[in-house]
């Protein structure tokens, strides 16, 4: 499985998931989003009770866990114990990990500061984030590209690669399933609150771990890993979600940037705290800075992966 995931980051890494590809294939978060959204129109019915649309919602998450887990299962009973099996679950494994959709999207926005195109870099922002960016500033479009960078990189990269290792192919389509589900109805307002309730508990307690050791990466792959993981200490429970603030804490104190605080949603400003309050307000350079971060980082899951499978080639060879 460790091969696999090294042969499938790597694929990911290089070509991505070619638009070619997806107009052909389409892509499994696709279809598990097209599950989502037609549970989501038969079972959220907004006219009724609070506890009965938390039921709808807890329901719906059974279900497409339960869909994912059951192709997962089938799946992995039919792939042969062999190293034809290994390229087969590479090829599997691969469309799932967004390694490179992340960096390009995250580019984009780089670009479009640096060549002094706020519209552009406001709409490249836009794609990665949930937001209204049509008031940001070059500092606010910075800073919500650096803050999706962070969190995306748990939830996109290193949570699937950790359930993989943990669970095989079922932990990654049920991970999967879990995470697209919290991004399309674990929101806090009228329509989702109560029916995207278990989606969102759900998908908090699934990223738990996964959040952490990112935090812990990045922290390590910094100049000053010591440092990047005292703030992350410090820093990290201050965010509003109970796993984002891992990852991003570290990954400012390793730019030596401030990320979160407070910023607007729906026309009001939030409360948030800063991250790292004593860094510096980010611009286009420490984007290009944190995508050279984040392709450390990647380096190094790699490398991690592929030491356990060499020692035991190594064994196995007698030396």
């Amino acid at each position: 499985m460790l091969v696999s995931i090294i042969i499938a980051l790597t694929i990911d890494r290089l070509i991505g998931w070619p638009e070619w590809l997806f107009k052909r294939l389409s892509h499994p978060v696709v279809l598990i989003g097209h599950l989502i959204n037609y549970l989501d129109n038969r079972l959220n019915n907004t006219r009724t009770s609070s506890t009965f649309r938390r039921f709808s919602g807890t329901l719906t998450v059974f279900i497409v866990v339960g869909v994912c887990l059951l192709a997962a299962s089938i799946i992995s009973l039919h792939i042969p114990n062999n190293y034809f099996g290994i390229i087969l679950t590479s090829l599997i494994i691969w469309p799932w990990i967004g390694a490179k959709s992340l960096s390009d999207h995250v580019a984009k926005v780089a670009l479009a500061l640096r060549d002094r195109e706020p519209n552009s870099a406001r709409s490249a922002v836009s794609m990665i984030v949930g937001r209204n960016t049509e008031t940001l500033d070059d500092f606010g479009i910075a800073r919500a590209s650096l803050e999706s960078l962070s969190e995306n990189t748990s939830d996109g990269v290193v949570a699937p690669i950790f359930w993989t290792i943990i669970l095989g192919l079922p932990g990654l389509f049920v991970y999967k399933a879990i995470n697209t589900m919290d991004s399309m109805i674990g929101y806090r307002n009228h329509d989702y609150e109560a029916f995207g309730w278990a989606a969102a508990k759900l998908d908090d307690f699934v990223n738990f771990l996964p959040a952490r050791l990112t935090g812990m990466i990045f922290a390590l792959t910094a100049k000053k890993p010591t440092y990047s993981l005292y703030i992350m200490w410090r820093d990290a429970r201050k965010h509003r979600s109970p796993n984002s603030g891992w990852p991003e804490s570290s990954f400012a104190a390793a730019l030596n940037i401030r990320l979160s605080g407070p910023r607007y949603y729906e026309g009001t400003i939030s409360c948030d705290e800063w991250l790292h309050e004593e860094g510096r307000n980010p611009t286009e350079k420490d984007i290009f800075l944190g995508l050279r971060h984040y392709s450390l980082l990647l380096n190094w899951i790699t490398i991690i992966a592929a030491i356990p499978p060499l020692i035991y080639w190594l064994n196995k060879a007698g030396y």
